[in-house]
């Protein structure tokens, strides 16, 4: 029997649906169990064609013999007797000449640093849709403030903002004819390619042929063919096959990376995809885009926007990269809830793809986390696009890379300082202004900066996702950990650690929200000593003009010496200063000879001696943090610090004076 696809005959379909009614099945359940969706399996029921693997695979499940459930297909298309076409043969020989094609197209992918590719089905995760928008929402800052409690920053990052979310697949078939946006990286073309292989499985919408066409080969293709020349070309001849496949309203047309097309090229493709839809438009299309790009008008095609990664897709895929390797994926899950600013950057497949790298390549995320950010960040800013072959226009000649990384360094300093996760794009726009009139050669007329300034907010959000519209004309940093990297690098980098940029950084020593951002610097810092001394030196006096937590610390000091434990002097003291710790503390405290003398004591703090106690304690903790994340320092200060922590004033000066 030839043909990929068969049909139930009239007598197979009651046998089918006996067979469903005695398994206690309906269709949706059935379509559960095989892990298609419920349009094929409708198909089934109803005699129409469904592939092959799917029809032997149904009759299986329902125990029943396919021979005797199939009806006699048409092995060529035919000529019906009114001289009409039958064009169900057609569609399904048409099918047939180019699974090869699709499948080797669209059946596998590879992207950053994979050394080979991978099966598309082995690694992909269902793709989430929002019917809305992000950036088109009409909410002032403080609504967005109010859907997301300032208390779920840390936990959470700025992508728990979201609507409801529609299944990828229930998206194309509630639309015929969608424009599906997203961020780089955000799985647009993957999703894409998805849909044209589970349509040549037969597993959606198997009774249409599957056209995936890559909008930046199609546009600069040799001699400029038109669409339906192009199709064809690529596809199968003659032309007359797809024409009809075309004409009946029997295709599913993939039209992947808009935004890619060279400007010189863009308006000769909008007329070509405008007037293929209009001639064609019984058939399904779907269409890929970046997220602020060209504002591109499709009047009968739907937007709707690819929705970040959620837990439970961070899960299928870090289970699926992980099948059957060396490292395992619930050890990658399980570090990734331990380190929440890493596990924000996973909502994105692009970076969720290159923490899996990483992670594979030693078993764990590296100590130092700017440069796990750091190699993020050029995934965005250089790799992505040049892996792929995509040169994008310059919206700003003098903007290079490093340009742009040091303005987005000082958009980050300013609203981080004022605690403004989200600002108004006038705000920014006026600080890419403040830039860009000092660059060589720049325009300083006005109403040029201002165009301009617009033109490299756009350029930032559509080429490198850094920077995104949270809602209409209110936008952020696209992650938490990214507001938090550059705010960094501008102590660090483009202010070059001067004494006045690290006094500045080390004047937030005290302010929970900036603890992120210590790590982060000391992690790119060349040389951590000088940063680190300051951070000591701070939180020293914090307390120093207390007499009577001096004399606590003191007695602190006394205590730590007059125990017998295999512990350094300071972890000792930092038992003694809090003793409800959970931590590595708890070991201390396991082999303290007695705990009654300590927890006699009653120093009769008041509350705000107690509120200061805290924040001194705190501020030692992310010091301590700090010379355990791999950053560069000195032997001499590592040991100088440790040997000083949690010590009253007087003592370090002593020993300073000895020293």
């Amino acid at each position: 029997m030839t043909g990929r696809s068969l049909c139930c005959s009239p007598e197979g379909i009651q046998k089918a649906k006996r067979a469903l009614i005695g398994y206690s099945l309906t269709q949706k359940a059935l379509a559960e169990e095989l892990e298609v969706t419920r349009q094929p399996i409708g198909k089934f029921f109803t005699g129409k064609p469904v592939d092959r693997n799917l029809f032997v695979q149904i009759c299986d499940r329902l125990n029943l013999e396919w021979e005797e459930i199939v009806a006699e297909p048409v092995s060529e298309p035919q000529v019906n007797q009114d001289n009409s076409i039958d064009i169900d043969a057609i569609v399904q020989l048409v099918r047939e000449k180019i699974k090869p094609l699709i499948q080797q197209r669209c059946g596998t992918m590879r992207v950053l640093d994979m050394t080979q590719p991978i099966g598309l089905n082995d690694i992909y995760t269902s793709v989430n849709i929002l019917e809305k928008i992000t950036g088109r929402q009409r909410l002032g800052i403080d609504e967005l403030l109010e859907q997301y409690k300032s208390q779920d920053f840390d936990l959470f990052g700025l992508n728990k903002i979201t609507e409801k979310r529609v299944p990828g697949l229930e998206a194309v078939e509630k639309y015929s004819k969608l424009m599906i946006l997203g961020k780089p990286g955000a799985g647009k073309t993957t999703f894409l390619k998805y849909l044209a292989i589970q349509c040549i499985e037969g597993k959606f919408q198997a009774e249409r042929v599957p056209i995936f066409v890559n909008l930046k080969n199609f546009a600069e293709a040799a001699n400029k063919p038109g669409l339906l020349q192009h199709v064809t070309e690529e596809t199968i001849n003659p032309i007359s096959s797809i024409r009809d496949v075309l004409t009946y309203g029997k295709a599913l047309v993939l039209l992947d990376g808009l935004d890619e097309v060279r400007e010189e090229d863009s308006d000769r493709i909008l007329k070509e995809i405008r007037e293929f839809s209009d001639r064609y438009p019984k058939n399904q299309f779907v269409m890929t885009c970046r997220i602020a790009a060209r504002e591109y008008i499709f009047e009968k095609f739907t937007e709707v926007e690819v929705a970040d990664f959620d837990d439970n897709q961070i899960s299928n895929f870090a289970n699926n990269w992980f099948k059957d390797k060396a490292v395992k994926p619930e050890t990658f899950i399980k570090r990734l809830e331990e380190n929440s600013r890493i596990k924000e950057l996973a909502a994105s497949p692009l970076l969720l793809t290159l923490l899996c790298l990483a992670f594979e390549e030693s078993g764990d995320f590296p100590a130092n986390r700017s440069e796990l950010y750091k190699e993020g960040l050029d995934a965005l800013l250089k790799k992505w696009d040049a892996k792929r072959g995509i040169q994008r226009e310059q919206i700003y000649k003098k903007l290079s890379v490093q340009r742009k990384e040091d303005l987005l360094s000082k958009m980050a300093l300013t609203t981080f300082e004022r605690g403004d996760y989200f600002f108004k794009q006038k705000v920014a726009e006026q600080y890419i202004t403040e830039y860009i009139r000092n660059l060589p050669d720049a325009n300083t007329d006005e109403e040029t900066l201002q165009l301009d300034s617009e033109q490299v907010l756009r350029s930032i959000e559509h080429h490198h996702g850094l920077v995104v519209a949270r809602a209409k004309r209110i936008y952020s940093f696209s992650h938490l950990t990214f507001h938090e990297y550059f705010t960094a690098r501008e102590f660090v980098v483009v202010r070059q650690s001067s004494e006045k940029a690290l006094q500045n950084l080390v004047s937030h020593i005290t302010e929970k929200y900036w603890r992120e951002v210590f790590l982060l610097a000391v992690g790119m810092s060349p040389s951590a000593d000088r940063l680190l001394l300051l951070m000591k030196e701070k939180i020293d006096f914090m307390v120093a003009g207390d007499q009577r937590l001096q004399e606590f610390l003191l007695w602190v000091q006394k205590k730590s010496l007059s125990v017998e434990v295999y512990y350094k002097p300071a972890a000792v003291r930092a038992f003694y200063l809090d003793p409800e710790l959970k931590n590595w503390l708890q070991k201390i405290r396991e082999q303290l000879p007695t705990r009654q003398d300590y927890i006699g004591d009653d120093w009769q703090f008041s509350n705000e001696q107690k509120e200061l106690l805290q924040q001194y304690y705190d501020a030692n903790k992310l010091l301590i943090d700090c010379l355990k994340s791999d950053c560069y320092v000195s032997l001499e200060v590592r040991q100088q610090i440790e040997d000083t922590l949690l010590l009253p004033i007087a003592e370090i000066k002593q020993r300073q004076q000895q020293s």
